[in-house]
């Protein structure tokens, strides 16, 4: 697994004692955790189901986890 040092002003930068992660770094990272990040960049659909598995309690912590969440999630089209 290959760990990449963020560089603060391009992956996140500090508001107060906060970290925030630009959007820049959120879409590399791959996938919306739920946590309602200020530059979260992926769509309000999918922001929405990843804050809800957040508080059921079932976070989305990973890609692969996120790929499954949004397969599980897609209603259907009907013809």
């Amino acid at each position: 697994m290959v760990v990449k040092r963020l560089q603060e002003g391009v992956d996140y930068y500090l508001e107060g004692d906060l970290y925030v992660f630009t959007g820049k770094y959120l879409l590399e990272r791959g996938y919306c955790c739920g946590s309602r990040c200020h530059h979260c960049p992926y769509p309000k659909e999918v922001q929405a189901e990843s804050v809800r598995r957040r508080l059921e309690g079932h976070p989305i912590r990973n890609c692969a986890e996120f790929e499954a969440a949004l397969k599980s999630s897609v209603k259907p089209v009907k013809q």
